[in-house]
């Protein structure tokens, strides 16, 4: 969306642009570009739009990107699920993207279950930090730096199950079409 279409200027701006349509209108998003892992494991697959009409926009194209994350989370989520019957009550994020507050009611609203956003969104580099400040003894257990995260905002699922299952049901199309795009 940003480097090479030029549809945004930075990162930021895509939350707006894809929460200026009320849906995706059809579009989706299927970010192969070198192939897809886990769990299709398809590395002739390519990046693909599908569901262009005359009225899509570039914000329903943006709005598919965002989505397409989801959808990524989805995926594994469910393969995970189904290797190992555990299933996911919440989900906590982190990185960059948590900030977008389209992409975190979404992701909650296409799995069906909490994700909860943490006060500081970057907690990967601060567990690192944590671990060091364990190895050090600057903390004298895990729980206490347990005691140190907290929850910034819930994000509540407020998809009906129908809608959510037609939704991943044409996300799946859209990889379908991504699949074995390369010739070997």
């Amino acid at each position: 969306m940003r480097d090479s279409l030029k549809a945004i200027k930075a990162s930021g701006e895509v939350e707006a642009l894809a929460g200026s349509v009320p849906d995706n209108a059809g579009v989706y998003f299927v970010p192969a570009f070198v192939g897809l892992g886990a769990p299709y494991w398809d590395s002739y697959a390519r990046g693909t739009i599908v569901g262009l009409t005359r009225g899509a926009t570039v914000a329903h194209i943006a709005r598919a990107t965002l989505e397409s994350m989801c959808y990524q989370t989805r995926d594994v989520l469910e393969a995970m699920a189904a290797d190992s019957g555990v299933h996911v009550k919440t989900l906590r994020v982190d990185g960059g993207a948590v900030v977008n507050n389209l992409l975190m009611q979404f992701q909650a609203d296409i799995l069906g279950v909490p994700v909860q956003r943490p006060k500081v969104a970057e907690t990967t580099a601060l567990g690192a930090a944590y671990l060091a400040g364990l190895a050090t003894g600057f903390w004298s257990s895990q729980q206490e730096v347990a005691e140190h995260w907290a929850i910034d905002r819930t994000f509540e699922p407020q998809m009906s199950a129908g809608q959510r299952d037609k939704l991943y049901a044409d996300w799946k199309r859209a990889v379908e079409r991504a699949q074995n795009w390369e010739q070997a």
